[in-house]
């Protein structure tokens, strides 16, 4: 199957990562390799909700996406498919593990085997970029819910 999968070890609780997942205001701080910003023009997290934004390169080129949701199990599963520029599956599943720490696996699924052939190489370093940022917005996450 042609598939991209990175998974990881989060040091950070289940609920933490899911909020960071699934709350614009953190989500749009990580998403995206490194030198990437975000424009949230929706967010609807819903089955059949649009996620519409704008990825602001480091080239300084802008990169539309619309993303729908297709299947959300709240805390344990995200699904959802790119609608425009790639036809791509994306299932995120987080699983709590001993430590409050949070297994996280990204499985992208593409449907075009040529698509699937030109990106994963890059999609596969690109990933990992984007959980190292993930991983920065987890740990402002804690410091500012630890202040209370």
């Amino acid at each position: 199957m042609n598939e991209v999968i990175t998974k990881r070890k989060f040091e950070t609780d289940i609920k933490t990562i899911y909020r960071a997942w699934t709350e614009p205001e953190h989500l749009k701080n990580w998403w995206g390799p490194n030198g990437f910003t975000n424009t949230f023009l929706e967010f609807d997290l819903r089955p059949a909700g649009k996620w519409r934004l704008v990825m602001h390169g480091p080239d300084g080129n802008h990169y539309n996406s619309e993303i729908v949701f297709e299947e959300i199990i709240p805390g344990q599963m995200l699904a959802f498919s790119y609608t425009i520029n790639h036809k791509i599956r994306v299932e995120t599943t987080f699983e709590e593990t001993a430590n409050s720490s949070t297994d996280v696996c990204f499985k992208m699924i593409f449907y075009n085997e040529d698509e699937f052939v030109t990106l994963e190489n890059f999609m596969t370093e690109k990933n990992e970029e984007n959980f190292d940022r993930l991983e920065m917005v987890l740990h402002k996450m804690k410091e500012q819910y630890a202040k209370g």
